[in-house]
């Protein structure tokens, strides 16, 4: 069984203090991971106007926003300028492709993503997927092979950039297995594998669950559950206040008998002309405000051949 790590660094902050942590326990285990980063703007600070949206301030309340991103953090782009993330925090984001962990792309900016991309259209959307393009090469030399939407938001437009940009797989949603997208009933040729575990964040807080025993609480269900799975943790969370909990996560895990790699080592021994046809649509996870990207039903072979 493989489980595979995929790391969202959302933020200034998460980059320059979580990733050289994480990196740290990554390295004592001996576990792989994939890195995805946001390469532009931090404007956390703008994410107050989610404020209004049904179980944002509730979410806010139970995982202690201000304690894990900081006061300074969450006035990026308000009351202070926005640091640019790929620009100041290169040489770090190097290092951990140095240090043999792949390495791909979350985001832009990852408030504006996630608020806009829902309503935006084909030149907004390809245009900040090409942003974050340009700024992943001008930083590694090379195109970004991975994936992974800011917030699990996405739009037709993306899936389709995801093709058009050169993308080799992708994990921008949530879901149960990897599979081969069909938006719109058009099949988009960069596959699948979405996040198949509840995140930290969304555990902590409900039904009797917090730090103390959100660990056990996870591991119970990859005991239960043994198979391949995909775990998106964050900088922000498991790379600061949380990593005590990552580090017993991992331990955990491999007394379950997982290997603990990046996406890239699922993918690579996935065969990708078998996976599945499904469609993707906008479904609530619990634990998590709005909705987001979600594994649909599979398309049955008579109607895939249509």
């Amino acid at each position: 069984m493989q489980l595979a790590l995929k790391i969202d660094v959302d933020t200034f902050r998460g980059t320059r203090e979580g990733v050289p942590i994480l990196l740290d326990i990554l390295k004592r285990r001996a576990s792989g991971a994939t890195f995805l980063f946001s390469l532009g703007p931090d404007h956390t600070g703008r994410a107050i106007k989610r404020a209004l949206r049904p179980g944002f301030m509730e979410k806010v309340g139970r995982t202690s926003v201000v304690s894990h991103y900081g006061i300074r953090t969450l006035l990026y782009g308000t009351v202070l300028p926005g640091p640019d993330i790929g620009r100041r925090c290169a040489a770090l984001l190097r290092q951990v492709r140095d240090a043999g962990f792949e390495v791909g792309i979350h985001t832009w900016d990852h408030v504006k993503w996630q608020d806009g991309v829902a309503h935006a259209g084909a030149p907004w959307t390809l245009w900040q997927m090409s942003l974050a393009a340009a700024r992943f090469r001008e930083i590694f030399g090379t195109d970004a092979k991975v994936h992974g939407a800011a917030g699990w938001q996405m739009n037709a437009h993306a899936y389709r950039a995801l093709q058009q940009l050169g993308f080799r797989y992708a994990s921008d949603g949530r879901g149960a297995y990897p599979f081969m997208p069909v938006i719109r009933g058009e099949i988009v040729l960069c596959p699948q594998f979405p996040t198949t575990l509840p995140t930290l964040d969304e555990m902590i807080g409900v039904d009797g669950v917090d730090e103390s025993n959100v660990a056990d609480k996870l591991l119970a269900i990859t005991g239960q559950d043994r198979r391949d799975h995909v775990y998106t943790l964050h900088a922000e969370l498991e790379g600061m206040k949380l990593a005590p909990i990552f580090e017993k996560l991992l331990e955990g895990w491999a007394a379950q008998g997982y290997e603990l790699v990046a996406l890239r080592d699922v993918v690579d021994r996935t065969d990708l002309a078998k996976l599945p046809l499904c469609s993707v649509v906008e479904g609530a996870i619990a634990g998590r405000s709005g909705t987001l990207a979600t594994q649909g039903p599979p398309f049955l072979a008579e109607e895939s051949s249509q």
